[in-house]
């Protein structure tokens, strides 16, 4: 996950302060010995049938989910291993009878605690519930404006319910973020759903690439265009910054693609040049994936994965093993890799410039495509002259930056 607002604000204030790092942006916590963040599928059961769902949830009743002492147990455990946020996903976690359980359990624990939710079951009867709980973030998914979201969500008059769960949140004081998978057939509505944040007031928007993993891995054929990416991403961009220069304290985070880290650097270059040295810095600390390292996945079975796309491949389980056992074990060969650095990985990945931002991007792609982890991953949106490859390698013609157009500034609404 890519800090879009941290890097863009460092920018802003070197270039503000002359050329020169000001303290604030010089400081870097050091958490020695710190867990993963931990994304926890506790339900696999969902009230709707997500085109690109990872979890590939249903309305049903799966057999074998862990009880509510079993979560607390698994819970003690990854607060014994410093794991810092847990973030309650599905399915859809609100469905979960004892959600508000587990979730006060949580925050007792002292966890840093999300809520992952499609947004349409918050309403004016739990949301008095959801408050209490006092969630350090609620996150709400949106495929788009009304008639997309509704497409791609298979529910009509599921954008309003999930826009009016997101507002209820925003209302009770919640941290409220909006979530945005992006394909070719959303691209379009964008620069809507960035009006629509502002506009809502909304705290966070998330920016993520579709991953190959459960209906996502079928529906790949929608991956959008590279150039298409660009221009979000140049979108994006351009509305972080004119909000951080009026002032507007909203986070733009983007995920499943590490190679944003590389663009946003080539963006840091052309417009904040005197930044460009510090902000790389930063940019190679964070290192780009952290599936296996600095991000985990447990399911709803208990099954611990490398990060919530690699389902397909499974560490162990914590109702055999704990969780902190489990994630220090090397012996398995793909998480051997994961933890490797710099990772073994091939074709133009291998031949990168900037493998030390990015980490190899995302291996899940990779695999799903070739069935090689190690591979190149092939929703890099990034050209070859840009990168320093020189080898033969067939891709989609990209555009390379120096030629792009600033995106955002005339469209950002007032």
């Amino acid at each position: 996950m890519l800090r879009v607002s941290q890097y863009i604000r460092a920018a802003i204030e070197i270039a503000e302060n002359g050329g020169s790092v000001p303290a604030s942006s010089r400081k870097h916590a050091q958490l020695a010995n710190r867990g993963p963040v931990v994304i926890w599928n506790l339900i696999r059961r969902c009230n709707l049938t997500c085109r690109h769902c990872y979890a590939s949830a249903v309305d049903k009743d799966f057999p074998g989910e862990l009880t509510t002492a079993q979560v607390f147990k698994t819970m003690e455990n990854l607060r014994d291993f410093n794991v810092p946020v847990l973030i309650l996903s599905g399915g859809e976690p609100l469905m979960r009878p004892d959600i508000f359980d587990i979730s006060a359990y949580a925050k007792e624990l002292g966890f840093y605690v999300a809520l992952s939710s499609n947004g349409t079951l918050i309403d004016e009867t739990n949301i008095d519930q959801i408050a209490k709980a006092n969630y350090d973030y609620v996150g709400i998914s949106l495929d788009g404006l009304n008639e997309t979201h509704d497409y791609f969500r298979r529910l009509d008059g599921g954008f309003d319910l999930a826009l009016r769960g997101a507002k209820l949140c925003r209302d009770a004081k919640l941290p409220v973020g909006i979530r945005f998978t992006m394909t070719r057939e959303n691209y379009q509505d964008l620069p809507g759903l960035l009006d629509l944040v502002e506009r809502e007031r909304i705290d966070k928007f998330y920016f993520s690439h579709l991953n190959y993993a459960g209906r996502g891995n079928h529906n790949r054929k929608d991956h959008a265009f590279y150039n298409m990416t660009r221009d979000a991403l140049l979108m994006i961009f351009a509305r972080c910054e004119a909000d951080l220069k009026a002032g507007i304290a909203r986070d733009y985070v983007t995920g499943n693609n590490d190679a944003d880290g590389v663009f946003l650097k080539f963006w840091i270059d052309q417009h904040y040049s005197s930044a460009s040295e510090h902000i790389t810095r930063m940019l190679r600390r964070w290192g780009g994936n952290a599936s296996g390292v600095n991000v985990a996945n447990i399911d709803n079975l208990g099954n611990v994965h490398p990060d919530t796309m690699w389902w397909q491949h499974t560490l162990g389980n914590v109702l055999k093993r704990p969780f902190s056992d489990i994630w220090q074990d090397i012996s398995d060969p793909l998480m051997a890799g994961l933890k490797q650095r710099p990772r073994a990985v091939g074709g133009r990945c291998g031949e990168c410039q900037y493998r030390d931002i990015c980490g190899g991007n995302t291996r899940t792609r990779a695999y799903q495509l070739t069935g090689d982890p190690w591979a190149e991953d092939p929703g890099c949106y990034l050209a070859d002259a840009e990168l320093g490859i020189t080898g033969h390698h067939d891709r989609l013609e990209t555009v390379p930056f120096a030629a792009t157009r600033r995106r955002g500034q005339v469209e950002h609404a007032s």
